[in-house]
Parts: C-alpha cells; structure tokens; sequence
C-alpha cells in the first residue's frame, strides 16, 4: 500500500496536523469548541473548512456503510437458509426448527464477533495512537466485541449440540447429551476450547489500559482459531494439514481485513486529527488481510483440483480462475483507490479541513471490494470441486494417520522431485524474505550501507528453511525416522546460524522510523521483546545451552515425539521449538543483534564444545538403543522397512550432521574473536593518537623509574 508522509513508520502526520492547526495551539481534542457564540450566547455556525473538531460525515456515505454490511450479511444468510444451508439434523431426530435455523445465526454472530475483537484489538496494539481518544474507543470496542463473540460461541456449542445428539433444547435429557459432546466427541471439545478461549478474551479485554494489554490479548484470541480450523469441514478430507492451514490464515485474514474496517467504522467519531495516520495503517492492515485471504483461498482450492485438465476442463477450475483474476483485479483497484484517498484525507486535515468524506468513501470501496471477493468466493463453494473430498474407500495406514499417502520410494532424485509444501512455513519465509528485502532497499535509498554477507547469509538461511519444511525432509519426515532427523538437525543446527548472521534485529531497528505518537509499530514490539525477563532469560548463554542440548532428552523420550508426528498443531510446535532454541543457542554464540551479555570468546568455545558433545552422546544413545521411539507411529506406516534399524540411522545422522554447523559455528567465533582484536587494536591506537602516547611514555617512565632504583 502507499504510505502517506510519516504514516505507518514514524506517525509524522499524527504530530504534525496537531502542530498545524488542526485545533488551535494550546486546544486539545477533548477542549477544542464545537462552535462559536454570538453576541446574544446563541451558537454561531461554524464554517465547514474551520479548524477544530471534524464535522460529521456526510449522511450518505454513513448511511451506505452503516447499512451496506448487514444488509450483505443478511443476503448471504438468506441465501444459505433458501438453499438449505440450515443445520439439518445428524441424527435421525429432529431437534426442532430453533436449532437448525437458529445455528447458522450464532456461527455468522460468532465469527463477526471474533473478527471485531481481534480487529479492534489490531487497532488498539499498532494502530491508533495511545493518547488519542480514539484508543480508549477501540478498547471498549474490544471488549463489546469479546462478549458478542463468547455469548455467540456458546451459542454455538449449545445448538450444534442439540444438533448432533438431536434432542431438542427443551429435553429433559439435553444436559446430559451437551455434556457428552462437550467432552467426549471431537468437534464438541473444539468448539468447548474456543468457547473458553473467547471468555479469557473477554475478560482480559475489559481490562485492556495500554497498547501492550491489547497486543497480548489479541494474540491470546488467536488461539481460538486453532480448533476451529482443525474441525472444519474441509480439514476432513485429504491434504488435512494444508486444508487446515488455509481455513485458519483465512479466518485470520478475513478477521484483520473485516474486522479491522469494523472497528475502524465503530471508533471513526473519535477520531480527530490522528485519522490520515489512522487511516494509513489501517491501509497496512488491510494489505496483510487481503493477501492472507487470497493465497489462504488458492491453496485451498488447489486441493481440489488435481491438474491443468481440472482446471480448464471444468466448471470448477473455471471458478478458481476466475477468483483468481477478480481477487488480482479487485486489488489493484483497491491499492488505486485507497492511495487516492489517503493522499486527500491527509491533504484535507492538514487544511483544517473535514476529512470525512474521504474517509467513508474509503471504507466504502473496502466493504465493496470486501464483497466482491466474497461473492465469488461463495460462488466456489457451491460448486463440487472435480477431486474427492474425502480420503479413499481403502486408505493405506499412511492416509489414515497423516491423511496424505506415502511419498515414492526414496532416490537420490527424490531429493529434489519430492514435495509436500507447507503453507504456514512458506508464507513465513516469504514474509521474512520481503521484509528483509525492505528493510535493505530502505537502507540504500537513504544512503547507509549493510553488508553483502549479511544479505547472503539470511537468504540462504530462508532457502533451507523453505525446503525443510515443505521439500524432501518434509515429505519423508513424518514416516521414516532418518528423514526426520534430517530435518531436526538442520533446523535447529543449520538454519539459526545462517539466519543470525544476518543480523535481521539490528536491521530492523535502523530501517524502520521510531513512532512518536504513543503507539506501537514492528520496531516498538521488537523493542518490548527483546527487553522482555522472559526473553532475556532464556536467551541467558547458559539457559539456551541447557535449552538446545536438554530439550532432545525431553522430547525424544516422552509422549511429545509421538505427538508431534500425529497430530498438525504438534507438529508445527515441533519445527517452532527447534528452530527458535537453535536460534537462541547460536545468537548466545555468533549474535550480531542486541541481545543476551555474551561471554568471553574462549568461554563461547567451551560452551560451544561442551554443548556439542552432549549433541555426541545423544546420537550414540539412539544408535545403541533396542527400543523404538515413537513405536506405535513408525511400525504403522506401512513402508515395509525395519525401523529399529531406520533408527539407528537416525542417530548416526543425529551423530554425524552437526559436523558442519559445529564448524560454522567454530570459524564464525573465530572471525568475531579476530575481528574483536583488531578493534581494540585500532581502538588503543586511537587513544595513544590523541594522548600523544601518555599511556606509553608513563609506563616506560615508570620502568625506567624502578630500574633506577634497584640499581641504588
């Protein structure tokens, strides 16, 4: 998105309309006058143009925002209900017509009131200044959100309860089938866990005072999207990881993009001057959302269609096409629209102006584009897509536990034929990559240099994070024991020394503009992390050691292995944990960005070694051992391998691999322990240049001094 001058960066617009003369000087946002008296005390009219607080909106933009999204809603839920989009009952009983047409409602109330929140809190964390009124506004926003969403979720559970067991609401018997699928059945549980989730929301959003309470509380209703994506209807079928990946980016996308042009509607009266710099994030915002909506929808549709025939050979792949070129058009037209009237909105305030027709003719266009691609994308859904949702009449062992199928038998050519992309992985890969990539642009635009290594360092580091989890390792790793610790090693050994040495914190704290507005951006969050007790301490040398080296005893050997193979949220833990205390462990080592107090360089050596060496004896550990890990997992799968000996090799890997990394590590302390001499060197030199060397000429002084007297 275009950014107006000192928009989403440093929050220039902000502090410069209240010097400019939005309001008089010495004339707040809560003091400035509404209108002037005349001679008699009646109120005056103020001209339109006149500085102080924004007139209202103009009635027909409000009226068309205010009327255009619940009449859309309403559409769609017509539509779903005409068409049998009702809840039709499971079971052979009928639980009555409350429960099927009163369920669609509580799940349209539901996820409108988790896109609120989440969308409002967004708002509060990053996007409107802290000590604008229009803060105190998104917080209760927040918080009225939070309870529509926690009554509607309960809502929800209640009826699809009533819908699952088919008992009626006013059955004697319903406590007790509620309880059962509360507890007992799959989809229950998940929607209980989202139920509790919404109500710590809840109650954390009425206490939310700062834009830290917000960050933290918008992260904690983000975990209420985890179990609804792990039971949507489309994680059923095959691709399940990659099915249940889009539904959450998607949920996630829709809740920044819609739910942040909510509550940018909802707190729009409480704005003043802050709008140009409002509005502008919120254009950011709207980006990110946008862009997860997209990609989210085509990965899922990919599921679907299984090759360039289905794609063009049927009614559904025509659609798919179709969405794709309308979602590229729509945003373009979006990014037209919203640069031109950012640019007048900002222009307007800075006159004294009223910037509110601008304003709502942006958040109109969002809603209409918010529509349209809504529209096609309901269009794809009612179409039967031409590959099977559902796994086959025989599935293999393989299919049943990780709902894909086996990978062909491994080749050396598999290495590079073989993929099964993960679409969490990728996307963070891009992400880091773009934002590296401007962070360095921003650099020399402005004439500061950064390194070439630094570059080559951090894009090969995103290479290999990108193929570990969605190449060959990937495919293999969740079936054969070897491939696995492939994976393990590398992204815990490899790919955190590579992308420390890129030194991304100390790249993003000199490319990106400090805000003076009182609210927080990228750089002030990286700022509250890296100073946070909970991050200095396990940064600690000594604990990201212990955390590095014990935390193979404590996954290997417990339930958490078996775990992480068989269920997708484990799974991904699994690579988080690995890459980030291999992040820490080489940080402590070869760190170029602020961070934990470093010990002495030989001290970096033993640690190093001593670390390294428990790596050692790990390996001998599962080479030696008669017992299979993760038994029940690997002796299912049906590859027809032995195991125990596949595990074996996994320890000589285990064993073997850090080999090179231990090396990586071992020059880069050395270059840093040099580099470390040398400007000291020059350091002392400099010192002696600007003494005229008193140092020297003192402590030869001094010599020259006691020889004198041991020869008396």
């Amino acid at each position: 998105m275009a950014r107006t001058a000192g928009g989403a960066d440093g929050g220039g617009s902000a502090d410069g309309c209240r010097a400019g003369g939005a309001y008089p000087q010495g004339v707040s946002a809560r003091t400035a006058p509404t209108a002037q008296r005349d001679g008699d005390g009646a109120r005056a009219p103020r001209p339109a143009d006149a500085p102080g607080r924004p007139s209202s909106p103009a009635p027909r933009w409000w009226l068309a925002v205010v009327l255009l999204t619940p009449v859309a809603t309403a559409l769609g839920l017509g539509w779903a209900l005409a068409t049998g989009g009702a809840a039709a009952p499971d079971l052979v009983r009928d639980p009555g017509a409350l429960v099927r047409y009163g369920l669609p409602v509580a799940v349209v109330l539901r996820d409108l009131g988790l896109a609120l929140t989440l969308g409002a809190l967004v708002l509060a964390a990053g996007v409107v200044p802290a000590r604008a009124p229009s803060w105190a506004a998104a917080a209760r926003v927040a918080a009225v959100g939070s309870g529509v969403w926690t009554v509607a979720s309960l809502a929800v559970l209640v009826l699809t309860a009533s819908n699952l067991s088919g008992t009626p609401l006013a059955d004697p018997a319903f406590g007790s089938q509620l309880a059962i699928v509360a507890t007992q059945i799959t989809q229950g549980q998940a929607l209980l866990v989202s139920t509790v989730v919404a109500a710590l929301v809840a109650t954390a959003a009425v206490g939310v005072r700062t834009p830290a309470g917000a960050g933290w509380t918008a992260l904690l209703s983000c975990l209420a999207i985890v179990p609804l994506a792990l039971n949507a209807h489309s994680t059923g079928t095959s691709g399940h990881e990659t099915a249940v990946s889009s539904w959450g980016l998607h949920v996630l996308g829709v809740a920044l993009w819609f739910g942040g042009l909510l509550a940018l509607v909802a707190i729009a009266r409480r704005t003043g001057p802050e709008l140009p710099v409002v509005a502008s994030r919120y254009s950011s915002l709207a980006l990110v959302g946008f862009a997860l909506v997209v990609v989210s929808g085509v990965a899922n549709a990919s599921l679907r269609v299984a090759g360039l025939g289905d794609l063009f050979g049927s009614g559904y792949g025509l659609l798919v096409l179709a969405k794709a070129a309308a979602s590229v058009l729509l945003g373009l037209a979006g990014w037209v629209h919203r640069r031109r009237l950012l640019a007048g909105i900002e222009s307007r305030t800075a006159a004294g102006a009223s910037a509110r027709g601008p304003f709502w003719r942006l958040v109109g266009g969002e809603v209409v584009l918010l529509g349209a691609v809504s529209g096609v994308a309901a269009a794809l859904s009612l179409t039967p897509p031409p590959v099977p949702q559902e796994l086959p009449p025989a599935p293999t062992p393989a299919e049943i536990l990780t709902g894909e199928a086996l990978p062909e038998p491994f080749r050396p050519s598999s290495l590079l034929t073989q993929w099964q992309p993960d679409l969490l992985w990728l996307l963070i890969t891009l992400g880091l990559a773009l934002a590296y990539g401007a962070g360095v642009a921003r650099l020399r635009r402005r004439g500061d240099r950064w390194p070439v290594g630094r570059v080559v360092a951090f894009a090969l580091g995103l290479l290999v994070l990108a193929y570990m989890t969605s190449g060959a390792p990937s495919a293999y790793g969740r079936t054969v024991f070897s491939a696995h610790m492939v994976q393990h090693m590398v992204l815990s050994m490899l790919i955190p020394v590579l992308l420390v040495l890129g030194a991304p914190m100390t790249l993003a704290l000199r490319a990106i503009a400090r805000r003076r507005d009182g609210s927080r951006g990228v750089r002030e969050w990286l700022v509250v992390l890296t100073e946070s007790r909970y991050l200095r301490l396990v940064s600690h040398p000594v604990v990201a050691a212990v955390l590095f080296a014990g935390s193979l005893i404590v996954f290997y050997y417990t339930p958490l292995f078996e775990l992480a193979l068989s269920t997708h949220v484990g799974h991904e833990l699994m690579m988080v944990h690995f890459l980030g205390v291999g992040y820490l462990f080489a940080n402590a080592l070869v760190g170029i960005d602020p961070g934990p107090n470093r010990p002495s360089y030989p001290l970096r050596i033993v640690l190093l070694f001593a670390t390294m060496a428990f790596h050692a004896f790990f390996g001998i550990a599962i080479i030696s051992s008669e017992t299979l890990l993760a038994g029940s997992w690997f002796s299912s799968t049906g590859w027809g391998i032995d195991a125990l000996d596949d595990q074996r090799t996994g320890g000589g890997i285990a064993w073997g691999i850090g080999e090179f990394p231990t090396l990586l590590l071992v020059v880069a302390v050395a270059i840093q322990w040099a580099r470390s001499d040398e400007r000291d060197q020059r350091r002392g030199d400099r010192t002696a240049d600007r003494t005229g060397e008193a140092e020297l000429s003192a402590y030869n002084a001094m010599l020259a001094e006691r020889g004198t007297q041991q020869r008396r």
